[in-house]
């Protein structure tokens, strides 16, 4: 059978959360609610892109009403993975289910063991070694670095090791170097992290530091094979924008964009959407989650919404007839809750097409493979062995 699509957008809203799930006290999480305490710490919330495809009616918010008929089909998605991370996330989303969660390094930083040998190894110093804000601690040894020539490793909320050097100072290439040293330390079953990201800055003096854009992650590979292997398999496109190469190692992406903020990632789709392709763009917005979510700052995440809403409807606007739209999120991280971490909660599902002959919600689904499941489904493409998730496109009419 043809596709009924020729192209399918997913585009993660990373973070966004639509309320606790019911394992939420497993993780410490009762009365989460990223998208619903949002709306309760601003005056005003604007959104109306999101509200026509149904999110009022999925969430109830204080300033924007339901929609008598939406012009897309909605529902909730729970996880069935253990954990509640970006890559635990997204791999359910493309059909694994991760028995085991990462492991993170939040309350005493890494093992002195796992220091010592990134020092050996690397030939620096490591200064810092505690879980703090990006932004904070290039403030608090950023200048010790240029004098001494040590590398800052932190950590954070998530299973990171998170490494800076001063592009000018430090060198971009010797801290790429220092970030695969540790990377194959942190492959160690006791040391595993999910990531390892490389956190390049620049400036002189405190107060004048920025990070930029050279970011780059190393990830644990996929234990499995996800829908993207597939659809790349059978010679579809799978188009990454953001930080999804990184999340999957590469495995099943053909072409890979890097976007500089969420409203970068979202211009790029918009380009994307003028070109010509065949099988899926994926894209992750992740400053909702990195910028606003972490930094417990639920203002600056109301904004981020709007500005992203804003994209949403020019994306509407040039979406084609064969053109198929899913918005969705890979975990919460309630920026009104205690601490910096992640939140366990369910996750909406949003999706759109000029096609479509009405709209509506739908039951709710106890995976996030629903996605990857309903894109192989579009394209017949069988999912990997081993995979979970079933289709819902026969309901999106």
């Amino acid at each position: 059978m043809a596709e009924r699509f020729k192209r399918v957008f997913v585009i993660v809203l990373d973070s966004l959360g639509i309320g606790a799930a019911e394992d939420a006290a497993e993780y410490g999480d009762v009365g989460a609610d990223t998208l619903g305490h949002i709306s309760e710490s601003v005056d005003t919330f604007r959104i109306p892109n999101l509200q026509r495809l149904g999110l009022a009616n999925l969430h109830r918010l204080r300033q924007v009403p339901p929609m008598e008929e939406t012009q897309g089909y909605f529902t909730a998605l729970c996880e069935k993975s253990k954990g509640k991370d970006t890559m635990t996330g997204h791999w359910e989303m493309m059909g694994l289910k991760t028995s085991r969660p990462f492991i993170t390094f939040t309350e005493q930083g890494f093992p002195p063991e796992l220091i010592r040998e990134l020092e050996r190894r690397t030939g620096h110093k490591a200064i810092g070694n505690k879980s703090a804000s990006g932004t904070a601690i290039i403030d608090e040894y950023g200048e010790e670095q240029i004098a001494t020539g040590d590398m800052i490793v932190y950590t954070s909320a998530d299973s990171v090791m998170q490494i800076c050097g001063n592009e000018e100072f430090f060198g971009l290439e010797e801290l790429y170097r220092c970030c695969k040293i540790a990377r194959e330390l942190t492959m160690k079953e006791e040391w595993k992290v999910g990531r390892v990201i490389a956190r390049p800055y620049v400036g002189r003096r405190r107060g004048e530091f920025k990070r930029t854009s050279n970011r780059h992650d190393y990830a644990v590979a996929p234990f499995g094979k996800t829908a993207l292997n597939a659809l790349a398999d059978a010679g579809y496109d799978v188009i990454g924008v953001g930080k999804i190469h990184d999340i999957f190692c590469g495995e099943g992406i053909t072409k890979k964009l890097t976007s500089k903020s969420s409203v970068h990632g979202m211009e790029q789709t918009l380009e994307l959407a003028a070109e010509d392709f065949e099988g899926l763009c994926f894209v992750n917005l992740v400053d909702f989650d990195a910028v606003w979510g972490h930094r417990r700052d639920p203002q600056g995440y109301a904004r981020e919404i709007e500005m992203f809403d804003e994209k949403l409807g020019k994306l509407l606007e040039v979406l084609r007839e064969d053109d198929l739209l899913i918005l969705t999120a890979d975990h919460g991280n309630d920026p009104t809750y205690r601490g910096t971490d992640h939140t366990r909660e369910r996750v909406f599902f949003l999706s759109y097409s000029k096609s479509f002959k009405s709209g509506g919600g739908l039951p709710e689904q106890d995976t996030f493979a629903v996605v990857g499941a309903t894109v192989c489904d579009n394209f017949s493409v069988k999912m990997p062995e081993g995979t979970i998730g079933t289709s819902i496109l026969g309901q999106l009419r």
